[in-house]
């Protein structure tokens, strides 16, 4: 019992083991912070591309990195640009870089585009761009002032190429240009003819106009594909300059016969069409 009481006593001792690194302070919260205010300008950037025009786009662009001297002689429009493209001349210093077809100074062109290069494709590119706009426009029956009816605007369809601006209008079914396998126009054809002389007016450019029918049956006697698509290129070109359009503006008229359908049915009415180019100068 004695030896018992003199025993020392046992001591347990127990160690904490700390496998992280500790405490780091806020350094990866900073680090997070800058990710998410990264991803949020990129997607914003992204939202804006796909919810502006071509013309915001650029005046976007022109207030981040400004090329137009702003002082008194420059030719800065009342508001955002007053409406106008970036690239018009009564928007931009005669010193830049671009006159176009529709406001043309004094002096023809702007110092900027007179040596032809890269300037000018953009101004030209801006040009043809914007009576795009005002095609679609014309073409849209929700603004109630829509040049086409809701019945004839859907003959109608544009595009842009490096050719230049293409306007194409169709045949539907029951609702051709023209008379059954004839050169009559049928009124949604002149409509047409009147729309595109009054918005080609706004510009200078010269003009290309294209036919192009349907496949035929092999089996005819005589076959009418090139002389029904060339006569009727000739007959709206005829249209045309009965609305005004000056006829030294068209360049070229050309049948196709259905040698370039628009679609797999060679057959299909749809091939039976007509395309006014808008041409880009050098053309």
């Amino acid at each position: 019992m004695e030896a018992r009481n003199t025993a020392a006593p046992a001591i347990i001792k127990r160690k904490k083991v700390i496998l992280a690194g500790g405490h780091h302070g806020g350094a990866w919260k900073v680090a997070y912070a800058d990710f998410v205010t990264a991803m949020m300008a990129f997607f914003m950037l992204m939202w804006l591309l796909n919810a502006t025009t071509e013309k915001q786009r650029k005046g976007i662009a022109d207030y981040f990195s400004p090329t137009i001297p702003v002082n008194r002689v420059s030719g800065g429009g009342d508001g955002a640009f007053g409406g106008e493209s970036v690239f018009s001349e009564e928007q931009i210093a005669q010193s830049g870089t671009g006159a176009t077809t529709l406001r043309p100074s004094a002096e023809r062109q702007a110092m900027g585009a007179a040596e032809g290069g890269a300037d000018t494709g953009a101004a030209e590119a801006a040009v043809l761009s914007d009576l795009q706009r005002e095609l679609e426009s014309a073409l849209a029956a929700g603004g109630g002032e829509a040049m086409l009816a809701p019945d004839v605007a859907r003959h109608v369809v544009t595009r842009l190429t490096d050719e230049g601006l293409i306007v194409e209008f169709f045949d539907l079914d029951g609702e051709p240009l023209f008379s059954k396998d004839g050169t009559t126009p049928e009124p949604v054809t002149v409509a047409i003819a009147g729309m595109l002389a009054r918005v080609f007016g706004l510009v200078g450019n010269e003009v290309a106009i294209s036919g192009y029918v349907r496949a035929y049956p092999d089996m005819l006697r005589v076959n009418p594909e090139w002389e029904l698509s060339s006569e009727r290129a000739q007959v709206f070109r005829k249209l045309l300059e009965q609305e005004g359009f000056a006829r030294v503006r068209v360049q070229r008229v050309t049948g196709f016969a259905d040698r370039k359908p628009a679609v797999s049915n060679l057959m299909a009415v749809r091939n039976n069409r007509l395309e006014v180019t808008l041409l880009r100068p050098g053309k």
